[in-house]
């Protein structure tokens, strides 16, 4: 797997993960919604450079010009609920892709430091021969994505794949890298080092999706 780590290079995206981390600033949700979107966009922008182009000439008032597009048919799949900002902001860009979602939540088991991933909903387009694209904001164990990979496979074989983070962990990289294909391309913002005893990534910026959106009942 390929891994494009924007944080590996010093850009205004460096104020928004702050902002995303900063416990005094994430209390404004919408600020944070904000923050999780422009980097959608920034993430976006640079996984656009590694699109197939074609020549299409353009007519303006005065003129024609022939202008490079992409050609690549993109569906967005953003993993609910976290994932919804992301998706926005990645929309913005590829605002004639077409889009999927789906459900992935841990379901806590006996021992509150043990959890499986569940899938409850899904809606997808055939996915044969186009360009993938999973955007889910946390990147912890990687186990929500890898599971999200294998509920869309019957909906068709993509061209490629490409994942969107915004905070990731070493631990979930390194599960992704031995759980997607070899072809599939990561494109995140900041990498942590570590996960805690509950697989929630440290110093990450906490549950991304109650930050969002507020806190969720627990059943």
């Amino acid at each position: 797997m390929q891994i494009h780590n924007l944080s590996e290079n010093n850009s205004i995206l460096n104020q928004f993960i702050a902002e995303l981390r900063d416990v005094s600033i994430q209390k404004d949700r919408m600020r944070f919604r904000r923050n999780i979107e422009r980097i959608g966009e920034i993430l976006g922008y640079e996984m656009s450079k590694s699109l197939t182009y074609e020549t299409k000439s353009i007519t303006t008032p005065l003129d024609t010009i022939e202008s490079y597009l992409p050609k690549n048919d993109v569906v967005l799949c953003s993993v609910l609920r976290a994932g919804v900002p992301l998706h926005n902001g990645l929309l913005n860009y590829f605002d004639q892709a077409e889009n999927a979602f789906i459900s992935a939540y841990r379901h806590h088991l006996e021992n509150p430091e043990t959890f499986e991933i569940v899938v409850e909903y899904l809606a997808c387009p055939d996915l044969t021969g186009k360009t993938l694209i999973l955007a889910d904001p946390m990147l912890a164990t990687g186990q929500s994505l890898v599971a999200t990979y294998k509920a869309l496979q019957p909906f068709g074989t993509p061209k490629d794949i490409h994942i969107m983070a915004v905070i990731g962990a070493e631990a979930g990289v390194d599960y992704l890298k031995n759980n997607l294909p070899n072809d599939a391309t990561l494109w995140i913002a900041a990498i942590d080092k570590t996960l805690n005893s509950k697989g929630y990534i440290v110093p990450g910026l906490g549950d991304a999706g109650d930050l969002a959106f507020g806190e969720k009942l627990q059943h």
